[in-house]
């Protein structure tokens, strides 16, 4: 499989995605841009390691590398390996004793692995190529170090980024039987559908 090793540009919320977050990945070497649609709990995982705070208490996140250390093992490479459905799918690569295990995992939750082990990011070419762009002048692109408002910036995630989004957050709405929010989500994916 082709694969493009990226890193992180930067993290941004997203009023259009109901409250969501973006965090947008940029080939090493190249230009090319992927944005990814990640949940809040996911971006302020991400956001804190990469800003060097430690909370009081270790996330998720943290505990997860604790195992990962405390067994031994060794996170060799985070791999966005699939979009399909509007949905991303990541697999994280340990390595353990000289055998490498994959294991599947959401993209935010990878990302937020790999920054805590220093891991590599990479993207399979087929992802770049469905759902990257290319920014049309550098000068363009807003500022993603902080993170901030997407609102004027949304024309740089791709349309099937925010129908992921709306989508995980319709499931969400069903399963806490938020029937009014569910029905104003379909709708927005209905708009975004039909505007392709």
């Amino acid at each position: 499989m082709d694969k493009v090793q990226c890193e992180i540009l930067g993290l941004s919320s997203n009023p259009s995605t109901g409250g969501a977050y973006a965090i947008l990945l940029k080939e090493v070497e190249g230009s090319r841009r992927l944005p990814i649609i990640i949940g809040a709990f996911e971006a302020q995982a991400i956001a804190l390691e990469m800003e060097g705070i430690k909370p009081p208490r270790p996330l998720t996140h943290d505990l997860l590398k604790t195992i990962v250390d405390n067994l031994g093992a060794n996170v060799v490479e985070i791999l966005v390996n699939e979009l399909k459905d509007n949905t991303f799918y990541a697999k994280i690569i340990l390595e353990v004793s000289g055998l490498t295990n994959e294991i599947d995992a959401r993209p935010s939750d990878a990302i937020a692995l790999a920054v805590r082990t220093f891991a590599p990011i990479y993207i399979a070419e087929s992802v770049m190529h469905s759902a990257a762009f290319i920014p049309s002048d550098e000068s363009e692109l807003p500022e993603f170090e902080n993170i901030g408002d997407l609102e004027t910036d949304k024309k740089y995630i791709s349309k099937e980024a925010q129908i992921a989004a709306l989508q995980d957050k319709l499931r969400e709405a069903l399963e806490s039987e938020e029937f009014e929010r569910a029905a104003k989500l379909r709708d927005d994916i209905k708009k975004l559908t039909q505007s392709n």
